[in-house]
């Protein structure tokens, strides 16, 4: 089996070691005998059809106007395309507010988003900056949490189609008034939680790739790894948060 991984715009989104959520799923998906092939796409370049996981990170306002308009002008067809046939999709912060259908940054223009999730962002006067625990609301896994570190002015608003990733414990979560973190549709999955997030909750690592295998060979479940330092490090994380 093998995996092919689109990493979009690593030259820009990369804040608070997002870049790490790639080194996770390569490792879980190698250390199960999955062949994996990464591929970067930045300004200017075209996105294959044969990717099975997209991820986009965090960053600053300034790469963000840089980049959207390539990312809507000359990737949204095949993004928005890929996100209509069940391709997965993993947004960090910057990179899940430009997966909604815009963000409005304070005092510029408002930048244009695919709106493969039914979400908008607007620039709010206070920062939400903290780490944050979650409990899961995805379907099948509402047992679970989730830790990482925010670092946003944008609030984040719901639509009917999206549904949150989580229920805030500690935090600010998309907006800090409706106590929501994240967002998720069909297989695009949206949040604020830097870090980097995956290797602190290797659930939502495996989650991610059994979806893009299932989609890709049929139903797959996947071998259990040993995640006794991983757990170690969750369990950590929500003594130092709460």
């Amino acid at each position: 089996m093998e995996i092919v991984i689109c990493h979009l715009y690593p030259d820009l989104m990369n804040l608070y070691g997002d870049k790490g959520n790639i080194f996770v799923i390569v490792k879980r998906a190698e250390w199960r005998d999955i062949d994996i092939k990464l591929i970067p796409a930045s300004i200017g370049d075209n996105v294959s059809e044969d990717v099975d996981i997209f991820f986009m990170g965090g960053g600053q306002d300034r790469e963000q106007r840089l980049l959207a308009p390539d990312l809507v002008d000359k990737k949204g067809v095949s993004l928005i395309s890929a996100a209509e046939k069940g391709v997965v999709f993993l947004g960090i912060c910057g990179g899940y507010q430009l997966f909604g259908h815009y963000y409005k940054p304070e005092n510029t223009p408002r930048l244009d988003g695919l709106g493969i999730l039914d979400v908008y962002t607007e620039a709010g006067e206070k920062r939400f900056i903290g780490n944050v625990l979650v409990k899961s609301m995805i379907d099948g896994y509402k047992d679970l949490t989730l830790v990482g570190f925010e670092n946003h002015s944008g609030r984040t608003y719901l639509g009917k189609n999206a549904r949150p990733v989580g229920e805030v414990m500690r935090g600010y979560g998309n907006n800090g008034s409706d106590k929501t973190e994240g967002a998720w549709q069909n297989n695009v999955f949206g949040t604020y939680l830097h870090g980097p997030l995956l290797p602190k909750n290797p659930w939502l690592a495996d989650l991610l790739l059994e979806r893009a295998l299932s989609r890709k060979y049929g139903e797959i479940k996947l071998s259990p790894l040993d995640d006794s330092l991983e757990s170690k490090a969750h369990k950590k994380a929500i003594e130092i948060i709460t």
